[in-house]
Order: structure tokens, then C-alpha cells, then sequence
């Protein structure tokens, strides 16, 4: 595991996003695993920069996100499909055919859930997986609990993980309570996996997640069994 100290959340946007566009450049048709929330945003403003530049292209690139709130349609604004268009997929060269969420208005989430692992193993597996963390440790909205969840499913969500998405909504009652997830196995899968973090308030989970013992109680500590894991924390 690769631990990298930035000084500022522009610094670990920028690179965060050279990690990415690398990737990008090294095998055009990759399968990028796709994050949503705060972290990532100014990853994706900078890899905007880099399209607009010319420098990479997404043309070819096939993308799958972690997860979707329940009950909320792409075309809702706090909506996890929403929120990649608007902050990335809306100002990219990439095919919108191939950037994939899971469906969280779908009739029956088990049976999302397991098309969603299908396709994800049908593109051969994600080559290079981006991930924030909550303040709880999760990866995904794979919360802590008493065993690991491999496949893609609902899950309830953590009052803390509500509460720190109230910012998002008019009121934390407006907040869904349940979302579907992508699964500890295909995140795991990944071949490569780029964490990151920043606000001081992040540094306690981080350390009990990459030092710490590997427990389904931390979510994230499951990343130390990774072969290939790089974690960029600014404090600011």
C-alpha cells in the first residue's frame, strides 16, 4: 500500500487525477470504477482539464460507479447518476452508453445487484477503482456490520452516513435511508485501487483502516489484502 501526504485538496485532486489520466493513456479502452461525493470532485474538474487540453480521451473508456440511493431516478439531482453527469460525464468525450450506475429504483435490488456484478465481470473487471471513505470507514456504502458483503446489494444506511450527507439536501429528512452498493468483491477485484481522502477530520478512520486490525467493523481495513492500493490524504 502506497501512502501519499498532499498539502492541500488541490494538490490531491491534481494528483489524483494524473493517476487517472495514466491510466487512461496506457490502455484507452480501460473500465474506470467511479466515485461520487466531495472527494472526488476536484479529481474530476481536473480530469475535465485534461480532455479539454487534449491530453487524454474517454472515448473508449467504460465506466461503473459504486452505488445509487434507493429510490431516487437518474434524473433526480442528488442522485448519484446526476451528480457523475453533471461533474464529469456531461464534459467528457465518453460514451454515456458506457458509463453504468446501479439502478436504484430497480423492482427487485438483489437480482440489480447481481446483473450489475455480471456486467462488471462481463468487461473483464475494473482496471483501476477510485474511492473516498466515510467517516465510519466505509468504502462504497458498504457500512461497517459483522461479516464482509461481497456481491452488489441494499444496504441501510449508517446514521452517521446520513447525517453526513444532510449537506446535500434541503434536510436530513430528505436524506434516503437506503441505498445499493457495489460489494467488497468487485472492489477488491479491482487491479488497481486509488483512495482518497482529505479533512483532518478523515485522518483517525485512514490509520485504523490501513494500520489497524482487518475487520468488517472498519470496511476500508479489507484494502490492507490489496495488492495494489494507493492512498493520496491532504488534511486541508
Amino acid at each position: 500500500m502506497k501512502f501519499i501526504t498532499v498539502n492541500s485538496y488541490e494538490e490531491l485532486s491534481k494528483k489524483a487525477a494524473d493517476i487517472i489520466a495514466a491510466q487512461v493513456i496506457l490502455k484507452p479502452n480501460c473500465v474506470l470504477g467511479l466515485a461520487t461525493g466531495s472527494s472526488p470532485v476536484g479529481t474530476y474538474k481536473n480530469l475535465i482539464k485534461k480532455v479539454e487540453n487534449g491530453e487524454i480521451s474517454f472515448k473508449d473508456v467504460t465506466s461503473v460507479n459504486l452505488d445509487e440511493y434507493v429510490g431516487l431516478s437518474g434524473s433526480h439531482d442528488q442522485s448519484y447518476r446526476y451528480f457523475m453527469n453533471d461533474n464529469l460525464f456531461d464534459h467528457v468525450d465518453i460514451d454515456k452508453a458506457k458509463t453504468h450506475v446501479p439502478n436504484g429504483c430497480a423492482a427487485d435490488l438483489v437480482k440489480e445487484g447481481e446483473e450489475y456484478d455480471n456486467l462488471v465481470k462481463a468487461l473483464g473487471g475494473i482496471d483501476l477503482q477510485l474511492l473516498g471513505i466515510g467517516l465510519d470507514g466505509h468504502i462504497g456504502f458498504n457500512e461497517p456490520d459483522d461479516c464482509f458483503t461481497g456481491p452488489t446489494h441494499p444496504v441501510t444506511l449508517d446514521p452517521s452516513t446520513i447525517e453526513a450527507n444532510a449537506r446535500f439536501f434541503a434536510s436530513k429528512d430528505d436524506v434516503p435511508k437506503s441505498a445499493i452498493t457495489m460489494g467488497m468483491m468487485s472492489i477488491m477485484q479491482a487491479k488497481r485501487i486509488l483512495l482518497v481522502a482529505n479533512g483532518k477530520a478523515k485522518l483517525d478512520i485512514l490509520k485504523k483502516s490501513m494500520e489497524g486490525p482487518i475487520t468488517p467493523e472498519v470496511p476500508a481495513s479489507i484494502l490492507q489484502l490489496h495488492p495494489d492500493v494507493t492512498v493520496i490524504y491532504s488534511e486541508n
